[in-house]
């Protein structure tokens, strides 16, 4: 299923009405021009109506670009533009919305007398208007530029536009309720819904007979097909794949019959301690496989996991993961491997795991295995189903979006990379390197609350990351602060 949007972002210019509309108009299409030219004209509109200072042009300038199929908008101030009617555009207009503004562009041909905009000016009357209409608006850190300088930031608008859609469009399917003694994926569901998220939570006795309902469904052998071909040599527990297949099934039949209204959907599943038992299996690697095609699937039912998995999803474009930020590195393993290579404190590294929901294309290598930690208290045979590797070394982005008991929204973001180390251990599993992790680990996961899950972005997507949050609400967004920058909670005399 297509799991991500696509993005159309209608361009409306606006114009004061004592200044002249051609100056508007004019930038507006030299802007056009230059989006094309550099990115190819797939993601834009350009709306022919100019905003001049009245609301019969903004209900012309909505219907037309809602007409164009444009699911996002970006308000241009070719000059110092109608506060009133352009907010009334953006509050009117029903998905993200972004402003910029012209910059001045020459002394010739009357550029400062009768060719000067003042949009620099407007964009604060802009901004006070949007604050004062409650508007959400995505603002770039410097919003005034000229052609070419407005298409870069149209374009960088984009990933950001796509999650914020997303979001008002998604709906988590979960199966629980968690684990007994795992409050640590807590998920207050109001929070959810101030994001515009949909939550449809089911219990896994329900999961069970649709899994059962699955018995024998003429579809198994191809999907098992597919899964000899993609594991390769690593399908070391061929016993297991029919019955991996037939939970396959059951989870994508139940995304596509249960996303309802909704477009895009992401799953929190449960995956002990009844499953194995019950299942015959625990669910690891069809998780990996889901995520694989674009359906985050989060373990122990972590809802707000599920969450930034996909957030990151839809920013990067690409795959992401959930991962236990883990255990430390070893000091055998630092200084044999990281040491003198990599400019890394043993406190910067750690080791990010989980039991193998790790996509195989996001591992060095992978094998089919038994979930070891389960099988030391339950039968071998019913803990079969990780996929196990090191993950692929490269940038990335450790972060999670969460809600607190009293529904107060919080993040975090982290970039760092994974090093070519190998790992000498089992599960998905990485050594991961993020600048000054010791004090981020102490000053922002232990001191902010946050869970032992964290999202994993194969990149880095910090900027992206940090203005959806911001466009979304999230008041409280921590990073790892760099050497000499103190942590609010950190001990200055330490």
């Amino acid at each position: 299923m297509n799991n991500t949007p696509v993005m159309k972002i209608g361009i409306v210019a606006v114009s004061r009405d004592c200044f002249p509309e051609s100056l508007s108009v004019t930038r507006r299409q030299n802007l056009v021009k230059a989006y094309e030219a550099k990115y190819g004209n797939g993601d834009i509109y350009e709306c022919p109506v100019c905003i001049v200072e009245s609301e019969i042009h903004m209900m012309q300038a909505l219907e037309d670009i809602k007409d164009a199929g444009c699911n996002a908008l970006c308000v241009y101030l070719g000059n110092f533009g109608p506060e009133i009617a352009e907010t009334m555009l953006a509050k009117n207009f029903n998905g993200p919305k972004m402003f910029i503004a012209a910059a001045e562009e020459t002394s010739a041909n009357g550029g400062l007398v009768q060719g000067r905009g003042d949009a620099y000016c407007g964009m604060l009357n802009a901004s006070y208007n949007l604050k004062l209409r409650g508007v959400k608006a995505y603002i770039p850190e410097y919003p005034v530029g000229t052609a070419e300088e407005c298409a870069d930031m149209i374009h960088e608008f984009i990933p950001v536009a796509k999650a914020v859609y997303a979001l008002s469009n998604l709906k988590i399917i979960s199966f629980g309720p968690r684990p007994n003694n795992f409050l640590a994926c807590n998920a207050p569901i109001a929070g959810l819904y101030n994001l515009g998220v949909e939550i449809e939570e089911n219990s896994e006795l329900d999961l069970f007979e649709n899994f059962n309902k699955h018995a024998g469904d003429e579809r198994i052998p191809d999907v098992v097909m597919d899964m000899e071909k993609e594991l390769g040599t690593g399908n070391k527990k061929p016993e297991i794949l029919s019955r991996l297949a037939q939970y396959e099934l059951t989870l994508t039949d139940w995304v596509e019959s249960h996303k309802g209204s909704r477009k895009y959907v992401a799953v929190a599943g449960k995956c002990w301690p009844a499953f194995q038992t019950q299942f015959g299996c625990v669910p690891c690697y069809v998780n990996s496989r889901l995520t694989s095609r674009g359906i985050p699937v989060s373990c122990e039912v972590d809802i707000y996991g599920a969450l930034s998995e996909f957030i990151g999803e839809v920013v990067s474009d690409d795959i992401v993961t959930l991962l236990d930020i883990n255990n430390t590195v070893p000091a055998d393993i630092y200084n044999e491997d990281i040491a003198g290579r990599y400019a890394y404190t043993q406190k910067d590294t750690f080791m990010g795991f989980h039991c193998g929901n790790t996509a195989s294309s996001k591992l060095s290598f992978c094998e089919m295995r038994n979930q070891m930690i389960m099988a030391r208290s339950l039968p071998e045979e019913v803990t079969n189903g990780t996929l196990e590797g090191d993950i692929v070394p490269g940038d990335i982005t450790f972060f999670r979006l969460q809600n607190s008991s009293d529904n107060k929204l919080s993040a975090y973001i982290a970039q760092g990379e994974v090093l070519p180390v190998r790992t000498r251990s089992f599960g998905a599993i990485g050594i991961f390197a993020i600048p000054e992790m010791g004090r981020f680990y102490r000053h922002v996961l232990i001191e902010g609350n946050f869970p032992h899950h964290g999202a994993v972005a194969f990149g880095h997507f910090g900027k992206t990351l940090f203005d959806v949050f911001k466009y979304i609400g999230v008041e409280d967004v921590s990073f790892n602060q760099p050497k000499g920058m103190l942590y609010k909670s950190e001990n200055p005399f330490a």
